[in-house]
């Protein structure tokens, strides 16, 4: 369940978003007149809602130099074994069937309703003919025959606690399941952790990880490296300790625990752990960089992405914010809260560790994708990690040391002044600090973040990041949050409203090698979904108003696009049948913190519900409803 808040920081946010919708209202209709102009012949039909609005920047050829991985090698196409598709999180395709020439054609072959109606953002699994579907709770997988067009093999349904949906704060979504060594691994909304015979559904072992009693949960997508499954969880405003566990894939068993918070010891930090910075090193940060023992239930929750690099034999993940949200109850650094970790995937020891934000003001959660590419840096290749982090900078880093190479911005930000890379601090804007009974408005990015956990990818074909993201800022005060184990502990009101332009999503391809946008999609809504990128230069993704789209890599050209039934914030997945044809297939069913007004049925007068997000949501329910479906499309 979404915890509501009640707030009266209204009256200014209420003028600025009528004034807001009527700017909207005059683009829209700008842009529509400005693309039948130029006789553009993609975009919704009529009446079906708000048109995008394109914008290119810089020119059209990417300045590239960037290389995938020389461990990466090629892998089979009618495999799609993880969500993120690859250890390097590229999420990209060598298939060419459907490209820039043919993608007008794609039409739907089959769909599969799942029965549930809360937020779908999980990707889809195919291996030897077999698609692998994992629902919100009560996280049912579902295995599919791709040979006879979708029909049921087999169901499996863990029946996970029904009160586990009382602890879950935004959403009870799954993003995914992993195949590995014949098994279908994932996780249940009440910490446990699953593994299935492929081939029967059968139930090989199940595992409790963590305590609903406490605020735990787990939704994120696990990683499987050697014979570990790699699962963290989530609850970071409910007062959890944020951790990460690896399980043995064989027995079930829990190989290893690090905490993001407490002593060295408990963070697995030893004598090989060697942070860049200065800021980052000394003895039991964990800990000390807390008041006393509130580290116990300060957050660093780990439910976005992992990524690994076999060289260096290296996992990377990111932590959560820090709990409460106001941040006048946890004077310090928060030490490892919002901060990116390198640990060794046999035992958990950490390599190196880098704060992003010390003493997160904003819910700023870092979790989310990290891309793992070779990059020219000053005449020198560098084997990196890049992260379009919810500050709204994309850190390139260097991923054998932690080092930051760049950090610009892809979006609008108001509250810092750019990143040090002398410190890897952030030049933090000091009219935009919060704190206990201060009201401050304007806060850009709003708590989800510039991007919040929808995935990026990198198309090596291009030479260019593809990026789902937001645009929206938020109003925030902070008041008294009280601990109770199990229940929401965040301290802070928030009313988030779009940000400059009046749009709140934008999808964008960006240059990781000069730092720089090319081209840019605007949406009515936030860009929630994933999206894949092909190497016949169509990159896909959806929108929260039912469309999924296929746009040019390029130039961001919509080239072909298909109305849902619900809107789309699961991660689209591309791959080749049984039958030798390319298929696109995604997941329908609007949800997620973003999308909580529609499954939750919440009012729309209290824009602080849902953390806030209601306030910026308020007209989705007019262009969708909920309900959870798979659709997937191939050429004729």
């Amino acid at each position: 369940m979404t915890p509501y808040r009640t707030a009266d920081i209204a009256p200014v946010s209420a003028t600025r978003s009528l004034a807001l919708l009527v700017i909207l209202f005059a683009l829209v209709v700008a842009d529509t007149a400005a693309q039948d102009k130029r006789g553009t012949q993609a975009g919704p039909p009529e009446g079906a809602g708000v048109l995008p609005i394109r914008e290119h920047y810089q020119d059209l050829k990417p300045h590239s130099g960037a290389a995938l991985p020389a461990w990466l090698t090629e892998q089979e196409e009618s495999r799609w074994e993880m969500p993120a598709k690859n250890y390097a999180s590229t999420r990209y395709s060598t298939l060419d069937q459907i490209n820039t020439e043919t993608v007008k054609n794609l039409r739907l072959a089959w769909s599969f309703s799942t029965g549930q109606t809360n937020g779908h953002e999980a990707a889809p699994v195919v291996v030897d003919g077999i698609m692998y579907v994992i629902t919100p709770y009560p996280n049912i997988v579902y295995a599919l025959d791709l040979a006879k067009g979708g029909a049921l093999k087999w169901k499996y349904n863990p029946l996970p606690q029904a009160a586990a949906q009382g602890v879950a704060c935004c959403d009870v979504v799954n993003r995914g399941l992993v195949y590995a060594d014949g098994k279908i691994l994932f996780n249940t909304l009440d910490t446990h952790a699953v593994a299935l015979d492929a081939e029967t559904g059968r139930e090989l072992w199940k595992t409790k990880l963590g305590d609903i009693n406490l605020g735990e949960t787990i939704t994120m997508a696990p990683l499987v490296v050697k014979d570990k499954m790699l699962v963290g969880n989530s609850g970071g405003e409910m007062g959890v300790r944020g951790w990460l566990k690896a399980v043995d894939i064989n027995s079930g068993k829990v190989a290893w625990t690090a905490y993001s918070t407490g002593p060295d010891k408990e963070v697995l930090i030893g004598p090989n752990f060697k942070p860049f910075y200065a800021k980052d090193q000394g003895a039991d940060l964990g800990a000390s960089s807390w008041p006393p023992d509130m580290w116990r239930i300060g957050g660093g929750a780990v439910w976005g992405w992992i990524s690994y690099d076999p060289d260096l034999n290296l996992i990377y993940y990111g932590t959560g914010n820090p709990g409460p949200w106001n941040p006048d109850q946890r004077p310090g650094d928060n030490k490892w809260t919002l901060t990116i970790f390198a640990r060794n995937p046999d035992n958990g020891q950490a390599a190196w560790a880098y704060q992003i934000e010390a003493h997160d003001l904003y819910d700023y959660d870092g979790v989310n994708e990290l891309i793992l590419l070779d990059l020219p840096v000053n005449g020198q290749m560098r084997k990196t990690l890049i992260r379009p982090e919810r500050n709204g900078h994309i850190y390139v880093m260097d991923r054998a040391t932690g080092e930051v190479l760049s950090a610009e911005t892809y979006t609008h930000v108001n509250v810092t002044q750019g990143i040090d890379l002398q410190t890897g601090e952030p030049r933090k804007v000091a009219e935009k600090k919060t704190g206990f009974g201060k009201a401050v408005y304007n806060i850009c990015p709003a708590a989800p973040g510039a991007k919040d956990w929808q995935p990026s990818a990198y198309s090596a074909q291009t030479g260019l990041l593809y990026i789902p993201h937001n645009n929206l800022c938020m109003d925030m005060r902070g008041v008294e949050a009280n601990y109770i184990a199990g229940t929401p502990f965040v301290g802070a009101e928030v009313k988030m409203h779009p940000g400059p332009g009046g749009h709140r999503g934008e999808f964008s391809a960006w240059d990781p090698v000069t730092a720089k946008k090319l081209w840019s999609i605007k949406e009515l809504f936030p860009v929630w979904s994933g999206t894949v990128a092909t190497a016949g230069d169509v990159v896909f993704y959806g929108t929260m108003d039912r469309w999924f789209r296929a746009v040019h890599a390029r130039t961001g050209e919509i080239l072909w696009q298909f109305q849902v039934g619900s809107g789309i914030i699961g991660q689209p997945v591309t791959y080749l049948g049984p039958d030798g044809k390319q298929y696109v297939a995604i997941l329908a069913g609007v949800g997620g913190w973003s999308g909580a007004i529609v499954p939750g049925e919440l009012d729309a007068r209290d824009g602080t519900a849902a953390l806030g997000f209601v306030n910026a949501m308020k007209d989705l329910p007019k262009h969708t409803n909920k309900g959870g479906a798979l659709y997937v499309f191939a050429l004729p």
